[in-house]
């Protein structure tokens, strides 16, 4: 049974940092690609940041710069480190694990609330 479990997600002031971290069980991890999505409340679920299991990544435009994705295939763990956070960035993070268009898993979400 496939498990992704995200964690690390919680409350920062604006210009803090988080790390997020996803946990993948039951799959071959280094065959997937990775990614971590958003959702705020009223908002339809974003792409933030994804990691080819080449090792290619991909950003959206609001968080270039601010954000930075990686794994290790050793540990079965995708990461997003999150610098310079703005209340924007606050929302809902789901970790995605892809192997095709029709195959993919995700994970139950950790919450990030940026606010002084």
């Amino acid at each position: 049974q496939v498990q992704l479990v995200e964690s690390g997600g919680g409350l920062v002031q604006p210009g803090g940092s988080l790390r997020l971290s996803c946990a993948a069980s039951g799959l071959i991890f280094r065959v997937y690609d990775m990614g971590w999505y958003r959702q705020a409340p009223g908002k339809q679920r974003e792409l933030v940041a994804s990691i080819t299991k080449g090792g290619s990544t991909n950003y959206a435009d609001s968080v270039a710069g601010r954000f930075t994705i990686s794994r290790d295939n050793a540990k079965n763990t995708v990461y997003l480190q999150m610098n310079s956070l703005k209340p924007e960035d606050s929302a809902d993070y789901y970790c995605n694990a892809a192997l095709s268009s029709w195959v993919d898993y995700w994970g139950k979400g950790t919450l990030v609330t940026v606010s002084s």
